[in-house]
């Protein structure tokens, strides 16, 4: 599939203006919170899965504590035993970063994307940009047009991320490696640091288009290679976010797209290696 590009912001407005006409076609609007105008906030009746924000901490050059990792377990997207934990990562370490795709069901334009660093060992952080969600709420992008979430980095154990997305949602997830080196690999995770803490003191509000999962990726990778992630109607539209990841040269381009596609598919793995020590190592054999 060729690059999408548009000569003009008009015309991307245009588009993004018809993407919010297709969303409010498909979406109840449901009762609207205050937040609008009183601003983003830290301080709400969260969600459990969103009720704290993760907060990094370095020490020294090398090393760096995470706190509130999430690592929750799911019986079902509202059945869950919660658990958040702090970690203590070396990023000497730190070798490789993953992209991660699960297309919404019934929507596959719609999707949600991930990363997912991973560190000499086995261990793997997953970070997963979120609208977050307060007690009662559920996702909706046209809500999440209008300024009714605020925006959390969830950084969570792959074991919360992935079985939530296809044992509890029952939701296709494609785990895919970057070509990233481990000196990019660790600037990326540099960044995503000093955002998450950034965060933490000064809220912001979600968008569906402008400030969402896959926007933030690119804003990151875009930071440290400019211009590397283009403006695409596919991280409007982040179920083809791997295609576009595939073109631009950032994933496996040693087969045709389909086959890697097929072959980054992880469900049919996971229920099995949740039984198992290494789950990050054997969804992706």
């Amino acid at each position: 599939m060729p690059r999408t590009s548009y000569p003009s912001r008009f015309a991307r407005l245009l588009v993004s203006g018809g993407l919010l006409l297709c969303l409010a076609g498909c979406q109840t609007i449901g009762t609207f919170n205050s937040s609008p105008f009183s601003g983003p906030s830290n301080q709400r009746d969260w969600a459990p899965p969103h009720s704290v924000v993760p907060t990094a901490k370095m020490r020294g050059d090398q090393v760096v504590k995470v706190y509130h990792v999430r690592n929750f377990r799911y019986a079902s997207p509202e059945v869950y035993v919660p658990a958040f934990e702090d970690r203590v990562y070396d990023l000497n370490e730190l070798q490789t970063v993953d992209f991660i795709v699960s297309p919404f069901n019934g929507h596959p334009d719609l999707a949600h994307t991930m990363l997912s660093f991973g560190f000499r060992g086995g261990d793997q952080l997953a970070v997963s940009v979120e609208a977050r969600l307060e007690n009662g709420e559920s996702y909706s992008p046209l809500r999440g047009a209008l300024n009714q979430y605020e925006l959390i980095y969830v950084l969570a154990d792959e074991r919360d991320v992935i079985p939530l997305r296809t044992e509890a949602r029952q939701s296709d997830v494609y785990v895919y490696r970057t070509n990233a080196t481990p000196e990019e690999v660790r600037s990326l995770f540099q960044d995503i640091v000093q955002r998450v803490n950034h965060l933490a003191n000064q809220p912001e509000y979600y968008h569906s288009l402008t400030n969402n999962c896959t926007t933030n990726i690119r804003d990151h990778v875009n930071r440290l290679r400019p211009g590397k992630i283009p403006w695409d109607l596919r991280v409007v539209l982040p179920g083809r976010s791997d295609q576009l990841a595939y073109d631009l040269g950032l994933i496996d381009r040693s087969l045709p797209f389909d086959q890697v596609r097929r072959l980054a598919k992880v469900n049919d793995r996971v229920a099995p290696a949740l039984k198992l020590a290494d789950f990050s190592q054997q969804i992706r054999r």
